[in-house]
């Protein structure tokens, strides 16, 4: 697979390990499956971004491959609520995914602060991530590994739908067999096995998220994970008597066992 990248050490100012192209590399802001993330200043303007570190020596086949793939889907989408990637730099070692800085942190954090949250700002939240999700179905991207914990905020405290490493392509009319995701968020057909429709997972697990943030619950949770899963194909949950009608019934409409009727 090919992409375009650039040599970490064409664009660099003073020829050292600290620098990443332009950005010097600063404080961790965490680490994920493939690697870590670091703050990058620019030298010269001080624009901070994200700088996702990614060791091509420790990592297996399958997860170079994975990486790639995100690489490639990521240039692919440009949208306000979708987190850029904009350039990747690499060494013999490792790729720099430089990414879109944002400061607010994830979702999945503020949810817990604030325990639920009112239907006025779910409903902000939503918008923007459909709006996000409906830009890379209409591309035929499809997440596959939608939850809050891969939903950023920006300082204005807007939606980024970051991590694209489960993601796939779908051309219509065809199916999806991997399962992936997280077993709170996905949907009956990909905690089964079978072969599936990547846009409607997707539509399951926003349906989750949208629950998450107006109950501050799951709607399938249990400290065993095979009942956990029995509790997901069954798709039966309980919507608090708080919740608007209205999203009551989007919520049924979302977290609804048959693909068909989704």
């Amino acid at each position: 697979m090919s992409f375009n990248v650039k040599s970490s050490n064409t664009t660099a100012p003073p020829r050292s390990s600290q620098y990443v192209g332009p950005y010097l590399l600063q404080k961790t802001l965490g680490k994920g499956q493939t690697g870590l993330v670091k703050l990058g200043v620019h030298y010269l303007t001080g624009e901070k971004v994200a700088i996702k570190i990614v060791n091509r020596e420790a990592l297996s086949e399958s997860v170079l491959m994975k990486v790639e793939r995100e690489i490639a889907i990521m240039k692919l989408i440009e949208h306000p609520h979708v987190l850029r990637l904009y350039d990747v730099y690499e060494s013999r070692k490792y790729l720099y995914l430089i990414l879109e800085h944002v400061a607010g942190g994830e979702l999945f954090d503020y949810l817990v602060k604030k325990g639920r949250l009112t239907p006025k700002e779910a409903r902000k939240f939503f918008r923007q991530i459909i709006s996000a999700l409906d830009f890379c179905h209409s591309h035929m991207i499809c997440h596959r590994d939608l939850k809050p914990e891969n939903l950023l905020l920006d300082d204005k405290m807007n939606i980024r739908v970051a991590d694209f490493g489960m993601a796939s392509l779908q051309v219509e009319g065809s199916f999806l067999e991997t399962s992936c995701g997280s077993p709170h968020y996905a949907c009956p057909e990909v905690i089964k096995g079978e072969k599936y429709d990547g846009r409607k997972a997707d539509v399951w697990s926003c349906g989750v998220i949208l629950y998450a943030l107006l109950v501050g619950a799951l709607p399938f949770d249990d400290d065993n994970l095979r009942q956990l899963l029995e509790k997901v194909k069954k798709g039966v949950f309980h919507i608090p008597h708080f919740v608007p009608v209205d999203c009551q019934q989007l919520l049924r409409g979302m977290i609804e066992v048959d693909p068909n009727k989704r």
